[in-house]
């Protein structure tokens, strides 16, 4: 895993933007065409509107799944990811094929297996991701399913991953944060071609010490990134503030290898 460390939010962003743009453009350049998952959430907001004001990406051309849904929102909800994949990816782009989760489905194992199906049915070129409070990816909470194979997972949410949604002011209060999710499980979050992990904020900052210096483990499940051979962690001051004295004096000024 290749570390990147910023003085800022907007710094980093910006940088995980111009190496997202340069994926897409170059997988559309070799291939006609770009395949890519995308984060929705508040630490993702700066790097969403950097990446949509990229220039010479042929949106039409890129293909984009998300994820995770809550199971039992409507897509109005304000804490909804399909409308926060909207508003800040979609629209803003006018990318005309993408995959929402229909978290809302009367059957939603049902819709987990159909929009599976599609992501499954070709590479992902790249992937943006988070990383959750409680060092959840997507939403598989600790302990993280890293065996099952399927593309998405209905998943049960823990308190703590709940409780960083009301912290984030989508929901008034954890009685109205749903319970369960649909997410794309770990292994199928690695088959990216590469993985961007844009982590900026203090409060993600034990999370992402738990990620670099502790065992892989379904305890951390953003842990299991350190076994993908292209993924980037994108970290500003607060979110690295954490790490040891020993890692962080290897550090340059703007990246360093952390091996598995």
């Amino acid at each position: 895993m290749l570390l990147k460390v910023f003085d800022n939010k907007i710094s980093l962003a910006r940088a995980a933007a111009e190496q997202a743009a340069t994926a897409i453009r170059g997988a559309i350049a070799e291939r006609g065409r770009a395949r890519i998952v995308a984060a929705t959430a508040a630490s993702q907001l700066e790097f969403l509107d950097a990446l949509t004001k990229a220039p010479g990406i042929e949106w039409p051309k890129v293909e984009a799944f998300h994820l995770d849904e809550y199971i039992g929102l409507p897509a109005v909800h304000p804490g909804s990811f399909r409308k926060m994949l909207m508003e800040q990816l979609v629209m803003k782009t006018g990318i005309t094929h993408y995959h929402l989760l229909a978290g809302d489905a009367a059957d939603p194992s049902a819709a987990a297996r159909e929009a599976g199906q599609e992501l499954a049915s070709a590479p992902i070129d790249v992937a943006f991701l988070g990383i959750g409070e409680n060092g959840h990816i997507a939403f598989n909470d600790p302990p993280a399913d890293f065996t099952s194979n399927d593309p998405y997972l209905i998943v049960n949410l823990d308190e703590a991953s709940r409780r960083q949604q009301v912290g984030e002011a989508w929901f008034a209060d954890i009685s109205q944060v749903p319970q369960r999710a649909i997410s794309m499980s770990p292994r199928q979050i690695l088959k990216a071609k590469e993985i961007l992990v844009i982590v900026p904020d203090q409060r993600k900052a034990q999370a992402v010490k738990a990620c670099l210096e502790g065992e892989i483990s379904p305890m951390a499940p953003a842990s299991i990134l350190r076994t993908h051979s292209n993924a980037i962690l994108y970290l500003d001051a607060n979110s690295a503030s954490l790490l040891s004295p020993g890692l962080r004096n290897t550090l340059s000024a703007e990246a360093q290898v952390v091996s598995s």
